[in-house]
């Protein structure tokens, strides 16, 4: 259906349940060759072109799935109806993101609840999630964006347009193309704006499970020190800010003002969070003032900040140091290389310890939601202390992997170790690797990313357990890890 300037609107082509911070996406899991388009004209001021991946293609970019909003069991255009984004849901599910162009000006609620149809509580809900970012023009659609979708770009971008809009004088049109948050329900977005709505934010049930104030571990002026749950963001994702350790910490020790991150770490991980986002628990520094926030990222910066790591593997780990290469593409699973490969970033880690312990019973397996992908001997796994000596995302989970001593629980990493122990050479990157050609080599590579599986749901044995900077002077440690609650 043609789309007259009058009311225009801008679908990318990627439906992502990962998040960039800024750019929809940074990076793809899986390309897809086609897509599933609708049209939904929503009324006379504007419409909207929304891009659904087909469940048949994998379109899971940066990290995992989104989230469903709170929802009732009617539908409306093929989504459920919606209501609040509270109270939060036990489960994510499908993507969902909107790419508006702003036909009218106007207040930017009322504008994106007439073109999504959508009620006004729950995008206010968005807002204050920090799920809605405007730009004042156009991003530069996709390199497989349809000639439709091209042919709006480049209509609420031309210069003559471009040209009367008093907003963007003075600045470079990538300059204009940088996103924001929209951070106010009344903010008001002019004919031409660009808005990005994440419908479905990732969602975060486990925020509302814990006692925060027993995870304190102290409190000082210009910082705090978290015992970081699994299952949790540090300083929240770019579709919610809402659901972050950093907010609830605040609320439970009772801060007018926010705390900051100083680091970041993967959700699933638990004690000291020092560089990315969720999956283990680990000790995290939160910042009571920017001033100290940029003195702590200055101490990241140079290397005066260390860490140590708890590992449950499930398979016993030399001791020693590692080495390995990992492929400089940001995009999980991360490949990574027993040789050397130019261009592809060095990664070692040192094994300080590795012990016995026994495998986590069946009740905290469960309460974690951890999968064995069965794993041929649960009668024991082994506790790595693990020292860090370059900081990648998904170093240690990789790593381990491919030393075939995956973390238990890990449902990304396990699945290769296990195809690789049952065909020796499956992994292009191993001791074993097979192929001949450079096009073998592709096939290989293809074949081999097929085998990893997706993001753990809460936990995987890993544990941030130490942290400490300037030479010692501050020292802390988090509590025991998850795993040591179920020994069998």
């Amino acid at each position: 259906m043609k789309m007259g300037s009058a009311s225009a609107g801008l679908v990318s082509i990627f439906s992502n349940g990962y998040r960039s911070l800024g750019a929809p996406v940074s990076s793809w899991r899986t390309l897809a060759s086609s897509s599933l388009y609708k049209h939904y004209k929503r009324n006379s001021k504007g419409a909207v072109l929304s891009c659904l991946s087909s469940s048949k293609i994998e379109l899971a970019c940066l990290s995992s799935k989104v989230d469903v909003a709170q929802t009732t069991t009617s539908s409306v255009n093929g989504y459920h109806k919606y209501d609040r984004l509270l109270p939060c849901p036990s489960e994510n599910g499908p993507p969902r993101v909107e790419h508006l162009v702003v036909s009218e000006g106007g207040p930017v609620l009322e504008y994106i609840c007439k073109s999504l149809d959508l009620p006004p509580l729950f995008v206010a809900d968005l807002i204050h999630f920090g799920a809605v970012y405007y730009a004042l023009v156009c991003p530069q659609p996709p390199p497989s964006a349809t000639p439709e979708q091209i042919r709006i770009f480049k209509e609420v971008t031309a210069p003559s347009v471009l040209s009367k809009r008093t907003s963007i004088k003075g600045k470079t049109v990538r300059e204009a193309q940088k996103t924001f948050r929209i951070t106010h329900v009344e903010q008001f977005v002019e004919a031409g704006t660009y808005l990005r709505v994440h419908v479905h934010p990732k969602r975060f049930p486990r925020c509302y499970e814990i006692d925060w104030k027993s995870r304190v571990i102290a409190v000082a002026d210009s910082y705090v020190v978290l015992d970081k749950p699994a299952g949790t963001s540090v300083g929240g994702t770019s579709d919610n800010i809402e659901e972050s350790c950093a907010t609830f910490a605040s609320r439970a020790l009772g801060f007018s003002t926010p705390l900051k991150t100083t680091h970041q770490i993967d959700n699933c991980t638990e004690g000291w969070y020092c560089i990315l986002l969720m999956l283990h628990c680990l000790c995290v520094v939160l910042a009571r003032t920017k001033e100290y926030c940029s003195i702590f990222h200055g101490k990241i910066r140079e290397k005066k900040v260390k860490k140590l790591y708890l590992a449950l593997t499930a398979a016993p780990v030399p001791i020693g140091i590692i080495t390995h290469y990992m492929r400089p593409i940001n995009v999980a699973p991360r490949l990574i290389s027993e040789d050397f490969i130019k261009g592809w970033y060095l990664c070692k880690l040192e094994v300080m310890e590795c012990k016995e312990v026994p495998w986590p019973d069946p009740v905290i397996q469960q309460k974690y939601c951890i999968e064995d992908f069965e794993w041929p001997s649960k009668d024991r796994a082994y506790e790595c202390k693990i020292n860090l000596l370059t900081g990648r995302t998904h170093q240690v989970r990789a790593q381990l992997a491919a030393c075939g001593a995956p973390i238990v629980g890990d449902s990304m990493y396990m699945p290769a170790a296990i195809a690789e122990m049952a065909n020796p050479g499956l992994s292009p990157f191993g001791k074993y690797k097979k192929y001949t050609t450079e096009s073998d080599k592709e096939m290989a590579v293809t074949k081999w990313f097929a085998r990893f599986g997706k993001e753990p749901k809460v936990a995987i044995g890993l544990q941030a357990c130490q942290i400490s900077w300037d030479d010692g002077e501050h020292f802390y440690e988090a509590r025991s890890p998850w795993w040591r609650s179920g020994m069998a």
